[in-house]
C-alpha cells in the first residue's frame, strides 16, 4: 500500500506504523519503533516540543512513592532507566535529582498511598513531622497537624529535551517525521488503517494514537474528559532557598480535593501549579489567557504555605490533561479498531512513564508480550466501563 501526498502529489513507501502526535508518548513510540527497524511515519500538527499541547512546562515530577497506586511503581522504574538510557545515548541531560516531598494530614490518600507504594516496592523513603519539615526546609509552613513522606531518589525531568532526543533518535533510526500536518481523520480494518491528514492520505498496518487532548475528538465515545491547567513560575529576592539543593519538588494535599505541587528553582523561578480542579474543556476551545482568578489561585495557597515568595508570578502558561473517570491510564486497543491504540490518556501524571509506554507500544506492535502488565490500563476496567467516579 501506498500513501499519497494530496498536496504535492508524490507517492510515499508506505510505512508499517503511524503515529499520531509527537509528544511525550509519541515521541517515545516513535523512537523504540524506528530503532526496531519498523518504517514509522509520525504526524504532528506543530513541531514539539511546543506549548500547544501538555509535554511543555520546563519540568516534571518523577517519583516512586506513587500515591494514586503501587501498580505504577515498576512502571516508573523501567522508565527510569530508559530516560538514563536515553540521557547516555543523547548527551543531553535529561534528569535532574532534587528528592520530592509529600505533605498531608495523617491518614491522608496522598501520605498512606505512597507509603503502600514505597512498602511494597522497598522505595527508600523518610518519614517527617511537619515540624521537621519547618526545620530543614524553612521557607515552607505547613499546617500544625501536617506530616511529610521524603524520597531522596526522586527528581525532575526535561519534558522539552526529552522529546527532542526521542525524536532525533526517532529520525537518525529512519522514521519519517511530519510537523505542521494534523490527522483529521481515521478508518481501520483488523490488520489496516487509512489516515488522512491536513496534507495527505496515507495507508498503515497499525495506528496509534498520542494525540493526547486532542484524542477524545478522534475517538468519540471513549470516556476522556479534557481539563484546563495553568503552571506558574514565582522569583524571589534570594533564590537560594527555593533552589535544587534547598528544596525538593514537592506536593501538598490540602485537601482531598485540592492538591498542588511545586518544582525548586532550575533558574527561571519556582514552579507551581495545582494538581486538577481546572476547567473542563477541549483541546481547539482552550483558554490560553491567563486570568486573575488562576493567579489568585495559586498565591492563596503560598500565601499559607510559602509565603516568603507568595508574589505575582514573573510568567505562567497553560496546558491541558486529558482524564479517564478514576484519573488512571487508559493504554489499550480500539474497541472497535483492533489496528488502533490509543496511546494514552494519563490524567495529569503520566509524562514520566512515557519512556517505558513508548517502549510498551512498540512491544505491541511488534507482537511482543511487554514485560510490564498493561490489564490495569484496559478499557473495559471496572471503573471506566462503570463510570466510576474519581481517585
Amino acid at each position: 500500500m501506498t500513501g499519497y501526498s494530496l498536496e504535492q502529489g508524490d507517492y510515499l513507501s508506505a510505512p508499517q506504523v503511524i503515529v499520531a502526535g509527537l509528544g511525550a508518548m509519541g515521541s517515545a513510540a516513535a523512537s523504540a519503533l524506528a530503532r526496531r527497524g519498523v518504517r514509522v511515519l509520525g504526524l504532528d500538527l506543530r513541531r514539539p516540543p511546543h506549548d500547544r499541547g501538555s509535554s511543555h512546562g520546563e519540568s516534571r515530577i518523577l517519583r516512586e512513592a506513587y500515591f494514586e497506586h503501587p501498580l505504577y511503581v515498576p512502571l516508573v522504574r523501567r522508565a527510569l532507566g530508559l530516560w538514563r538510557d536515553l540521557e547516555q545515548r543523547s548527551g543531553r541531560p535529561l534528569l535532574r535529582t532534587t528528592g520530592v516531598l509529600l505533605v498531608s494530614r495523617p491518614g491522608s490518600e496522598l501520605i498512606d498511598g505512597a507509603r503502600r507504594s514505597c512498602e511494597q516496592h522497598d522505595v527508600p523513603c523518610e518519614s517527617l513531622t511537619g515540624a521537621e519539615i519547618r526545620r530543614r526546609y524553612p521557607v515552607m509552613s505547613p499546617a500544625e497537624e501536617a506530616i511529610g513522606l521524603y524520597e531522596p531518589g526522586g527528581g525532575v525531568l526535561d519534558p522539552g529535551a526529552c522529546i527532542a532526543s526521542l525524536l532525533d533518535e526517532a529520525a537518525a533510526a529512519g522514521a519519517e517525521l511530519r510537523f505542521d500536518e494534523a490527522l483529521v481523520r481515521w478508518t481501520a480494518t483488523t490488520d489496516s488503517v487509512d489516515v488522512v491528514t491536513t496534507r495527505s492520505h496515507y495507508g498503515a498496518s497499525r495506528l496509534l494514537l498520542a494525540a493526547g487532548a486532542w484524542i477524545p475528538a478522534l475517538t468519540p465515545g471513549l470516556p476522556l474528559q479534557v481539563e484546563r491547567q495553568v503552571q506558574h513560575w514565582f522569583e524571589a529576592p534570594d533564590r537560594g532557598p527555593f533552589s535544587i539543593g534547598a528544596l525538593p519538588a514537592f506536593l501538598f494535599e490540602e485537601t482531598a480535593e485540592t492538591v498542588w505541587y511545586g518544582v525548586p528553582d532550575l533558574g527561571r523561578g519556582l514552579k507551581v501549579a495545582i494538581h486538577h480542579g481546572g476547567d473542563r474543556t477541549t483541546a481547539d476551545a482552550l483558554d490560553r489567557n491567563v486570568a486573575e482568578r488562576d493567579v489568585e489561585a495559586v498565591r492563596r495557597l503560598l500565601h499559607a504555605r510559602m509565603p516568603a515568595i507568595d508574589r505575582p508570578p514573573s510568567r505562567s502558561s497553560v496546558c491541558m490533561y486529558t482524564n479517564t473517570p478514576d484519573g488512571h491510564f487508559l493504554i489499550d486497543q480500539h474497541p472497535d479498531a483492533p489496528s488502533v491504540l490509543v496511546v494514552s490518556a494519563c490524567s495529569g501524571h503520566g509524562f514520566k512513564f512515557a519512556s517505558a509506554i513508548g517502549e510498551l507500544a512498540a512491544d505491541w506492535v511488534s507482537g511482543v508480550p511487554g514485560a510490564l502488565r498493561l490489564e490495569p490500563f484496559r478499557l473495559d476496567r471496572p471503573m471506566l466501563s462503570g463510570g466510576g467516579g474519581g481517585r
